[in-house]
């Protein structure tokens, strides 16, 4: 938690708040991966990538 805390500080002093829909993308994408990878729609998954 603390990682996210820094991060939200470092966003919110240089107001770099362009970078919030990146981030989320960026996790969503990791946990689509991570959860899908040993299932039976993974080879789907990885055509997308």
């Amino acid at each position: 938690m603390d990682t996210l805390k820094d991060l939200w500080k470092f966003m919110k002093s240089r107001k770099k708040f362009w970078l919030i829909p990146i981030i989320v993308i960026l996790l969503l994408i990791g946990t689509l991966l991570v959860f899908g990878g040993g299932s039976a729609i993974a080879p789907f998954i990885y055509t997308m990538f």
